[in-house]
This record gives C-alpha cells, structure tokens and sequence, in this order.
C-alpha cells in the first residue's frame, strides 16, 4: 500500500517536469497509449459534441431510445467478437506470414456471428428491450441495426490489428473520420429522418471509416493486406482453421472476461429507459459519455501494456510501474477538473441536462480512479494470460453493478446507477493491490539488473 500511494505522489510530481513528454514519447509503452488514449478521447469527445447537436434537433425521447439502441448493438458486437480481437493483440506479432490470413478468418467469423445475434435479437426484442421495439417495425431501423451490429463486430477487429502492430495512430484517424462524419449526417439527417436521423448518422460514418480503415489503412500496416473471406475454415485439417483453434483457447477467456467488463456500460442505458424513463437514460447517457473522456485514459494504458508485454514479457513488472504512473499522472488532474466544472459542462447539452446528470457526472468521475488500478491490472494479467482472477473480478463488478442499479433506480433516480458503478469498482480494485505489490518488486529487481549489467559492460 505505502510503495502504491509512492507511486500516486510521484505520478503528480511528474506533470510538473518540463521534460516529461520528450521522455515519455521515446518509450513506445507510452507512444502507443497515447495515442489510444486520443483514440478513446476523440470517440467520446467529439461523441458529446454529436449528441450536443442531436440534443437540438431531436426530442429527448429520440435520445433516450437511440442511445440504448447504439450500446446495445456495440454490445452484441462485442458478443460476436468471441473474443478474437484480443487474440489479435496476443498473436498477431509472431504469426509472420500469416498475419493476413489470421486477419482475414477474425473477420469472417465475426461477420457471420454478428449477423446471427443481431437477428434472434430483433426477433426477440419486446422480451430482451421492449423500449426499443421500434427497430423491428421499421424495416429502415431493422436493417441498420443489422448492418450497424456487423460493422461495429469488424471495428473491434481492425482496431485491435491496429494495437498488435503497435501503430495505433491509425486508429486516431479512423475515428476522426467517423465521428466528424457523423457530425455532418446528424444535422442533415434531421431534415428527412426527425426521429431516427440519430441512429442512421451514426450507422453510415461508422460503415464508412470502417471501409477506409479496411481498405486503406490496414495495407500500409500488414503488407499486401486485402480484406477476403476466408474460405479455408470451412476445409476441415486446413492451416486458417487449426490457427482459430489454438486462438480460440486464449480467445475465449479473454471473452468472458471482457463481455463481464462492458456489461454495465452497454446494458446500464437499457435498464435506466426501461426501470425509469427515456428521459432519464438520456441524461444518464449523456452523463456517462462525459466521464467516458476520463475513462479513455486508462482503457489505452491496458490496451498499450498488453501490448508492449505481448512483446516482451519479461519486462512486464517494469512496464506495470510505468503505466501506473502515467495513468494516474493523466487522470488525478482530469478528475478534479470534470467534478469542478460539472454543471457547466452539462449546461452545453441544455439545463435539464445539467440539473439531472451533474451530481451523477462527480460520481462517475470518482470511479476512474478504482478503474485505472482495475484496467491496469487486467492488461498486465492478459500479457500472462491468466485469466482467471480477471473474469472474477470482472464478474463481481458486473453483477454488482447491475444488480445493485436494479435496486436503486426506483428510489435514486440515475444518481443509483452512479453509486453502484463506483462501489463496484471500488470493491474490485481492493483484490488488485497484493498483484501490484508483486509487478512493482519485480520491476525494481529488473531495474537492479539493467544497472548490474550496464555496469559490468563499462568495467
């Protein structure tokens, strides 16, 4: 605990360094979250700015309903994914020539998996979501939500392609494509589609950055690279389908544990609009996308660990130090910023919104710090691939948080999504504290022997 709250003090300390960015971009642990974190950023960032403009054009209720339309689908994406976009991550680097082929059979079951959800979903929606019943009557919403839930399933993907080059600037670009155009659409769309111009916005810029993204940006990164279906799974014995299966068994862990992780964030919208109002989840939505720019920060400081350690594993205790420190330098300054300025932050998308959601938004802004002690540990644990106390911990938060926001929203209002988030993460990061301990004694020894032998080669 004491070499953890070290740590903490020394993180601040070093936001005060003039030379603190030169040092840090020369490690590409750093480079690369930095760039995921600006990737994550500009989602969320320029994520409310549309939701700024959709709040003027479209009625609350739109926002209400859309917004849980949008995160379920992400959510089912994920679900499609059976995990072999981390895979991606953990592979990709030492598969040599046929990083295209692994590419290409990632995508081909996660397109033909996402069509199957997306579809016993629909089929199934007064019972899963009735609020959102209205994506099945409309012919126009049944097939977006269809085309939305695959392109979404491929995002996840050519991202994570992306991270395992270590070149995930590219994703940087993906994303300001996407959401500057979805910018544009939300406005246009609003003139035709009054109520449903949110979601269809948002469906074509995603289909479309995700088509340069396949076409353009990942041949410069993987040579030779055209996306093609992979036929080859369907041979039995062929080589495309015993690499899936030698994938799949990290895949999978990997899978449970991060479908327990995004449960509360991709189901929460759903149960607010059907526990409490549409109302109510657009000012818990908007709340929640907010905090999401604090939340950036250590999602790309896991995302960068795990991959520099699928590197280089036995720098892992050093690396863990690193990304706490930078985690936490980033965040204790952003954190106290956002509760400061909350209300008025909330005021840009109208006061109701800033009555409603302001209090929520400091208390979303709290939980990023268990978070970062979480996020960490689990890139750390994937570079192990250990997996075991990752979904534990990502099922005690699930079931924690959803179970404990069924019970408060009655009675808290969006406020209980909020305290039973936090307390969630909260509890989990207390099972992380003794694995620290072992990274930062682990990373002080391997600093002791980089001296030992820099010595020994001066002598």
């Amino acid at each position: 605990m004491i070499k953890l709250i070290g740590f903490l003090r020394e993180s601040i300390a070093t936001v005060t360094s003039k030379d603190w960015l030169k040092q840090h971009l020369r490690v590409s642990l750093y480079r690369n979250a930095y760039y995921l974190i600006g990737m994550t950023a500009v989602n969320a960032g320029l994520g409310l700015v549309f939701w700024i403009v959709g709040t003027n054009f479209y009625s609350t209720d739109s926002v209400g309903v859309y917004s849980a339309a949008i995160n379920i689908a992400a959510f089912l994406a994920m679900l499609s994914t059976l995990g072999l976009d981390y895979g991606l991550i953990r592979f990709l680097s030492g598969s040599g020539e046929r990083q295209n082929a692994m590419i290409d059979c990632s995508l081909t079951i996660g397109g033909a998996v996402s069509t199957v959800i997306a579809l016993i979903f629909l089929a199934g929606v007064e019972i899963w979501s009735p609020a959102l019943v209205s994506l099945r009557q409309d012919p126009l919403l049944f097939c977006a939500f269809v085309a939305f839930t695959i392109a979404c399933t491929f995002e996840f993907m050519v991202r994570r392609a992306f991270v395992a080059a270590r070149r995930s600037g590219f994703t940087v670009v993906q994303s300001l494509i996407g959401n500057l155009l979805k910018l544009g659409l939300v406005g246009l769309f609003a003139v035709f589609l009054t109520t449903t111009g949110i979601f269809i916005s948002w469906v074509v810029a995603l289909i479309v950055s995700l088509g340069i993204a396949m076409f353009l940006l990942l041949p410069r990164v993987y040579a030779g690279y055209r996306p093609r279906f992979a036929a080859k799974l369907l041979v039995k014995g062929s080589h495309e389908r015993e690499m899936v299966k030698r994938t799949l068994h990290f895949s999978f862990a990997n899978y449970a544990a991060v479908l327990l992780q995004s449960a509360p964030a991709l189901i929460l919208p759903a149960l607010v609009a059907n526990r409490l109002e549409v109302e109510d989840n657009a000012y818990f939505y908007i709340a929640w996308g907010m905090a999401g720019l604090l939340f950036a920060i250590p999602t790309g400081v896991s995302f960068s660990l795990f991959a520099e350690g699928s590197y280089d594993e036995k720098q892992l205790g050093r690396d863990t130090g690193r990304s706490l420190k930078i985690v936490f330098s980033l965040l204790v300054p952003a954190i106290l910023v956002i509760s400061l300025i909350a209300d008025k932050l909330l005021l840009l998308f109208g006061e109701d919104y800033s009555d409603e959601g302001t209090w929520l938004l400091r208390i979303l802004a709290l939980s990023a710090l268990p978070l970062a002690f979480n996020y960490v540990y689990f890139g750390a644990k994937r570079v192990e691939m250990k997996m075991k106390g990752v979904i534990g911990l990502n099922a005690l938060s699930a079931l924690a948080t959803l179970g404990l926001s069924y019970v408060l929203l009655p009675s808290m209002g969006i406020l209980g999504a909020g305290v039973a988030w936090l307390a969630s993460q909260t509890a989990a990061s207390l099972f992380t504290l003794k694995s620290f301990r072992d990274y930062l004694k682990r990373g002080e020894n391997g600093s002791h022997e980089e001296d030992r032998r820099a010595r020994s080669s001066e002598s």
